[in-house]
């Protein structure tokens, strides 16, 4: 049977077009002739000159072969035999991961590997690549007996992984040379040594295994240091010979609405993790938590318990002895879903039990700091709220709001006082406190809307009043989750401005404002907030001093507090201004300034933030600070960009971070460098190594190469691949 011109072919699951097909219904060999294209059921194309293969596809013979798969992965072959459905052989054949230039379809790819013999196994999902040459811009820069890369079906394969290496100034020189190993289809390890040339072999051992309703990791590395004094003497990293740490993280669905899991990291020492650069263990303070959720419709759960393994190089680990050990944290919130007298009603409770094993504190001049105290503090509070808003005809919102709150403490905590008495009451070493606080208030707005011809204008006025008794024991108790505090124009209008439940914003307070938001057709966009907030009676909270002076130099501490403001500008062309200001309620200085520009498109993008805040030496911080950040990456062509980052105190004199780099990207290729240190920083937790090189290369299908500490997702989100 003779088929000729624009022949069309479907057998099995393969679909093949051709100019001419001959089938001999004896020999049941199929010959095919000119422009051949055959879509195999895996959904790979191959193209051919001339091919004669059995029937079923299962053997034969191909002359001048391109195979495309579905993921752009090409092998060209001069000629090619099909030994069976899933076995074909191609000779003299050149794989890539790269598309062919468009304007130079002859130029050679970026990257690919020729072959003498290139086998395709379908039945082990491997491309065999014998007597291999693998070039670069078409110039030959290695040569391999073979290399086996899975095929495109393959999302998991056993093998060795491409090497990385490191360059640090305490540890030299490592080569690492990850091993993969399927276990099943839901567990798979990975086992990689790692050779420094100052510290000898590290090794690495990872098992993952997923479940039905979860996931689990555990992680483990070790090593005898060959060099230990090579580290700054009398320090963690010198002082130890063999090292190691375990670590297990896991994450579990129960149902739909609850989920719980744990990360829990213990090693020999406090600095291995981080010295060594161990993925996702290297940060300055890792967090070990167990936890516990639940969200519903109206309701919401969380509890979690924590552990803080701060990495420093400290013999002492005195700042890890210093953290809180939280057993547990509880936190429970909850809406009532009928009205109550037309109004929401929601409750409140926060549970916290805590120990610390040593006094956290320091002074700075005359003031003393206790961010936490040794011993042990329980909390348990509880607060109803109900509010319902009004809205009258001319437009006014009036929202009426009640509160009340409840807080049982136990407290067995001691301080050492640098010498000086502590000024409150005993309440510290107590066995049990009551603390108790009620609040009415009353909010006004009235929002007027102002239509021009091309934009929206909406004029908020707004004020609130909140009447309460004096906080109970206020700053005589520990202070543990109501530490960080910033007066500023996005917490202006909260009924209590402390950031946790430790301290309890009391006495009789007025807050004063105006909201503005601009809309136009053009994509401009503007928001701004600005106002004030007055102490109109009771004792003020923010004037009590407790352990760690949460009010001081904060604004609130007198009865008129400082200006507060905030303006933020979003433009369609990528460009984006905030700026948020509190200035002096006496003479308008600034006391407080952050302001922070981004900018994107598809050549710049980068950020911009400045950072000024006067001294507040009750606060902790006796000197003035001038702080800017700043990021930004340059696309240089369509493969090529550049990229940056500094962090730096322009009146301290002291830069913190400083990164460079170096990028190029393409469809089958990423390559990146770059170097970093942490400036002239001075700080007692400094890193085993000063300064270090990030490289990564990268290849689609083959594997990559790091260098150092290498961000692994570099690129991805452009690329949309990620390398095997």
């Amino acid at each position: 049977m003779v088929a000729t011109g624009g022949v069309r072919l479907n057998y099995t699951g393969y679909r093949m077009v051709a100019q001419r097909v001959e089938y001999n219904q004896s020999t049941g060999r199929v010959l095919a002739r000119g422009n051949i294209e055959l879509i195999e059921p895996n959904g790979s194309r191959i193209y051919a000159d001339e091919l004669d293969v059995t029937d079923d596809f299962g053997q034969g013979f191909v002359n001048a072969l391109r195979v495309e798969t579905p993921d752009n992965t090409r092998v060209v072959g001069e000629s090619a035999e099909r030994l069976s459905q899933d076995v074909m052989v191609l000779n003299n054949g050149v794989y890539t991961a790269c598309l062919p230039c468009t304007e130079r379809p002859g130029k050679a790819p970026l990257w690919q590997v020729k072959a003498q013999r290139v086998i395709q196994d379908g039945k082990k999902q491997t491309i065999r690549l014998e007597k291999a040459r693998f070039e670069l811009f078409g110039k030959p820069i290695a040569y391999l007996p073979f290399i086996t890369v899975p095929d495109n079906t393959v999302k998991r394969k056993s093998g060795f992984l491409f090497p990385r290496m490191s360059v640090t100034d305490n540890l030299g020189f490592g080569v690492s040379v990850p091993y993969f190993q399927v276990l099943s289809d839901t567990a798979d390890a990975t086992i990689t040594p790692t050779y420094y040339t100052s510290q000898g072999l590290l090794l690495e051992g990872e098992i993952r295994q997923k479940f039905e309703r979860g996931s689990h990791e555990l992680r483990v590395a070790g090593i005898n240091q060959s060099n230990p004094e090579d580290f700054d003497p009398n320090t963690t990293d010198a002082e130890n010979d063999t090292r190691a740490m375990i670590a297990s993280k896991g994450d579990f669905t129960i149902n739909p609405r609850w989920t719980f899991g744990w990360d829990a990291m213990v090693q020999t020492d406090n600095n291995f993790s981080r010295t060594y650069g161990l993925k996702g263990y290297n940060g300055g303070t890792q967090t070990n938590q167990i936890y516990l959720e639940g969200v519903g419709d109206r309701n919401r759960f969380e509890a979690k318990a924590y552990y803080f393994n701060v990495q420093d190089n400290d013999l002492s680990e005195s700042e890890e002895r210093k953290q809180a050990i939280v057993h547990p944290a509880v936190d429970y919130r909850y809406f009532l879903p009928d009205p109550v007298y037309g109004g929401e009603l929601s409750l409140t409770t926060n549970f916290t039990s805590l120990t610390r094993e040593k006094q956290d504190a320091y002074a700075l001049g005359d003031s003393i700091r206790y961010n936490g105290m040794e011993g042990s503090y329980t909390r348990l509070s509880t607060e109803a709220e109900w509010k319902r808003t009004f809205t009258f005809d001319s437009g006014l919102l009036l929202t009426p709001l009640l509160a009340a709150r409840g807080d049982a403490l136990w407290t067995d905590m001691s301080a050492n006082s640098f010498g000086t008495s502590l000024n409150y009451d005993g309440t510290i070493n107590d066995d049990a406190s009551m603390r108790g606080m009620a609040t009415l208030g009353l909010e006004a707005r009235y929002p007027i809307l102002f239509t021009a011809l091309h934009s929206n204008h909406v004029i908020e006025p707004i004020a609130q009043i909140f009447v309460r008794p004096n906080e109970g024991y206020a700053g005589e108790l520990p202070n543990e989750d109501s530490q960080a505090f910033v007066f500023d124009a996005t917490n202006l209008f909260e009924r209590d401005k402390f950031s946790g439940f430790d301290r309890i914003e009391g006495g009789t307070r007025a807050n004063i404002g105006i909201r503005y938001t601009g809309t136009f057709d053009n994509g401009y966009g503007i928001r701004a907030v600005a106002g004030q907030s007055f102490h109109l009676a009771g004792q003020n909270s923010f004037a009590q001093n407790d352990l760690v002076n949460v009010g001081a130099n904060s604004g609130l501490e007198t009865d008129r507090s400082d200006y507060v403001a905030m303006a933020a500008i979003d433009a369609p062309i990528g460009l984006s201004l905030s700026s948020s200001l509190r200035f002096d309620k006496d003479n308008l200085e600034v006391n407080r300034s952050e302001t922070g520009v981004s900018y994107t498109n598809s050549r710049v993008s980068g950020t911009v933030s400045y950072t000024q805040v006067e001294a507040q030496p009750d606060y902790g911080y006796d000197r003035k600070r001038d702080i800017i950040q700043a990021s930004g990456k340059l696309r240089m062509n369509d493969n090529w960009s550049l990229f940056g980052a500094i962090n730096y105190d322009l009146n301290n004199k002291f830069t913190s971070e400083r990164r460079i780099g170096i990028q190029y990207q393409d469809e089958c290729t990423i390559f990146a460098v770059s170097f970093s240190d942490k400036g002239n920083l001075q700080s007692v937790r400094e890193d085993a190594n000063d300064w270090s090189v990030n490289a990564r290369l990268a290849f689609r299908t083959l594997g990559d190469i790091a260098v150092g500490t290498a961000d692994a997702s570099w690129g991805e989100a452009d690329l949309g691949w990620k390398p095997n």
